[in-house]
């Protein structure tokens, strides 16, 4: 069952008398099925980071469509796209996105606390999450008070925490030292395989994109190639170097 797809998506930045138009997606094609772990990779300008964006509903395509289970959210109003982000997307950024203000708990239920659920559900849910992605003792603290790892994790929590359709993640081990991306990127793989959380994250980085099961490459806008993991991690991540050699490009930079 497809989650996620795209048709035709197409953005064109500029143009209509405001000078040079630049073709950031180009009548690009996607299909996202339920419980995939799926990676976006691309050389800097390749369109990876527009495709996030628009997938997220934070930019719009210029034409195309996206249809997350079956429903385009660009035919919505603004208080009906509200609810479905809540109900529908989740998020994890590359710099956590949490409130100072908040405790680690705190900051993970507050979309249920956006629905209204009970009390008992809610903590029904945090022992879970908590539990899965390592971060039931540190639930007390502020965010401030723990490392910038536990800080992705606990953002991860937050992303889980209301069961949405799909996880987008933008360059989730950015801010990260080696330890804290792969104690993320494990934490993320056991969300799915034993969540069956859909996941799709963009990364230049191939030690992140090892821990997913498919990888599609963009360059210039337009689908480049495909990877599925057919082996184990390190077979997959030498597969994931060679094939970035061909894109050229760097990966440190987004548009």
């Amino acid at each position: 069952m497809s989650v996620l797809e795209t048709k035709g998506l197409s953005k064109v930045y500029g143009g209509k008398g405001k000078g040079i138009s630049v073709k950031a997606l180009d009548d690009f094609n996607m299909t996202i099925k339920e419980g995939e772990f799926v990676g976006v990779m691309g050389p800097s300008g390749s369109g990876k980071t527009t495709l996030l964006n628009i997938l997220a509903t934070i930019d719009s395509p210029t034409s195309g469509e996206v249809l997350v289970n079956g429903q385009n959210p660009y035919g919505l109003k603004e208080d009906q796209l509200a609810i479905f982000r809540r109900n529908n997307l989740g998020f994890v950024f590359q710099d956590f996105n949490l409130l100072d203000t908040l405790s680690v708990k705190e900051n993970i239920i507050l979309p249920l606390v956006l629905e209204e659920l009970e009390r008992k559900e809610i903590k029904k849910r945090v022992d879970d999450i908590a539990s899965m992605l390592n971060i039931k003792d540190i639930l007390s603290k502020r965010t401030y008070e723990i490392s910038g790892g536990q800080q992705q994790r606990t953002a991860c929590a937050r992303a889980l925490i209301n069961n949405p359709a799909i996880i987008l993640a933008d360059e989730p081990t950015g801010n990260l030292d080696s330890k804290a991306s792969y104690d993320l990127m494990s934490s993320l793989e056991r969300m799915n395989q034993e969540k069956k959380a859909t996941i799709v994250m963009v990364t230049h980085d191939a030690f992140a994109a090892s821990f997913c099961n498919r990888i599609i490459m963009i360059k210039d806008g337009k689908f480049f190639l495909e990877l599925v993991k057919k082996s184990n991690r390190q077979v997959f991540f030498k597969e994931i170097l060679d094939s970035l050699s061909l894109l050229g490009g760097g990966y440190n930079e987004t548009v």
